[in-house]
């Protein structure tokens, strides 16, 4: 028998259960789909057990640097299952919340299963048919496989599967040198496996400045763990000693033999198994669905939220997706993905954190820039602390006095970047930080000194 609702989500992520809050709030009748786990990327294999396993990596490598503290220890070492049950806690526990609230939301039908269009408005999930006035896409990705040569006769991880290990890995090997790859290297390096980090490109996180990458570079090497670059040939195979890795076809160290391989070379959206055909919804050449400015996709009765419309790879802006669509169906506030100014971190330690443009995609604009930069040996908190390794940097649009991006590369840069976020959501000058006064001691005290030392880009 067909059940009919007002809303149907597919998916609960980040987006997708804050939606049926709103609008079961408002009176609808929803049914949300989850075909695994509650909570999506986030939850189970992302931010939440990721950053767990990053605290405890540092956590371990303070430890170990005890007696520059004043500590008398003896040597650290690590009890990795330790380590992934206190991760897996933090997961479990964020996923039962989530069910526990959404199983006691009323006007909210749970269907586990996975979805499929049977038509623009019909769904099947198992021997279910449902259908609805309005249907919400919040299905995720996925972490992409390359097809390189070998990849199919090798054991290897993903960003999913690494997070069940039960063993550390002697020898770590991760094939992909940006965002995801480098979080996991410098944990496991700390945990105490040997590390290789191969990057097809000339250098890491190919989007951010040069001297982003150089830093972040160095921070890792200066941990033991091995970095490859321009590595164009890359393949597999299963040998007595492990999984080699080929590194290069014409220069370089040839091979890389380790215990473990870990791929991290971007992701895809889950999007090919849903019948999207069927209900006519347009994707991409990627997978990605097409959404207009609101979200909305050519079936104007259907959306699609988070990793899924190729608008944003992140939690955060997975959940300004749900903003974005209930504002404008439930609050008459015409909000738009285009508002969103790109903001993100690299969670290694210090963390990376970045707001706006880089410099390279300023020059792009053709703006007249002014720059700023103040390395974290001249930042009083980073001192007193012990962790002086990075640096800020903010640019200026030298006509209009426009914040146009920045990055800091440095202890607390995650959270002290929000401060010059929330300026450029104002649409202030740089000058309303450069006059504010911030407290001492902490890293944002120096945002408005290097604000106030802005000189002309070459």
């Amino acid at each position: 028998m067909n059940k009919h609702f007002d809303a149907i989500i597919i998916g609960a992520g980040q987006a997708g259960p804050s939606l049926a809050g709103r609008l079961t709030d408002a009176g609808k009748t929803v049914a949300l789909i989850e075909r695994k786990l509650f909570g999506g990327t986030c939850v189970n294999t992302g931010c939440m057990p990721t950053k767990a396993m990053v605290a405890s990596a540092y956590a371990i490598h303070t430890a170990r640097r005890g007696a520059e503290y004043g500590m008398t220890t003896g040597p650290v070492s690590v009890d990795f299952g330790r380590v992934m049950a206190r991760k897996e806690k933090v997961r479990l526990d964020a996923r039962s919340g989530l069910q526990k609230w959404l199983r006691g939301m009323k006007n909210c039908t749970l269907f586990e299963g996975h979805a499929r269009f049977r038509g623009p408005r019909e769904l099947r999930i198992g021997d279910e048919l449902i259908s609805g006035e309005q249907i919400f896409i919040n299905v995720g990705g996925r972490a992409a496989v390359p097809a390189l040569p070998g990849v199919n006769g090798i054991p290897y991880l993903t960003n999913s599967s690494i997070m069940d290990l039960a063993e550390l890995p002697e020898h770590l090997v991760i094939v992909g040198g940006s965002y995801i790859g480098l979080e996991f290297a410098q944990m496991f390096r700390r945990f105490g496996s040997d590390v290789t980090v191969i990057e097809k490109g000339p250098r890491l996180i190919g989007r951010e400045d040069p001297e982003v990458s150089d830093a972040i570079r160095e921070i890792l090497e200066n941990e033991g763990i091995r970095i490859s670059t321009n590595a164009e040939c890359i393949r597999f195979s299963q040998t007595a000693a492990g999984i080699a890795v080929g590194v290069d076809c014409t220069s370089g160290e040839p091979e890389v033999t380790g215990s473990h391989v870990l791929l991290a070379t971007g992701r895809h959206p889950n999007t090919d198994d849903l019948g999207l055909e069927k209900a006519g919804v347009k994707t991409d050449a990627r997978g990605y669905i097409e959404v207009d400015d609101s979200l909305r996709t050519n079936i104007p009765h259907i959306f699609a939220m988070g990793d899924c419309n190729g608008r944003g790879a992140f939690t955060h802006t997975s959940y300004n997706d749900f903003e974005i669509v209930a504002a404008n169906l439930l609050d008459d506030d015409p909000r738009r993905v285009s508002d969103r100014i790109q903001t993100y971190a690299l969670y290694i330690d210090p963390p990376l954190g970045r707001a706006g443009m880089t410099e390279t995609e300023a020059r792009k604009k053709g703006c007249k820039l002014l720059i700023g930069t103040r390395p974290m040996t001249r930042v009083g908190r980073a001192v007193e602390k012990g962790e002086t390794q990075g640096f800020m940097k903010v640019i200026v649009d030298a006509d209009t006095k426009d914040i146009l991006g920045a990055s800091i590369l440095g202890t607390g840069g995650d959270e002290a970047i929000q401060s010059i976020l929330d300026v450029m959501y104002a649409k202030r000058p740089y000058t309303t930080i450069s006059r504010a006064v911030h407290i001492h001691p902490t890293v944002s005290e120096l945002i408005p000194t290097v604000f106030g030392d802005l000189s002309p880009a070459d």
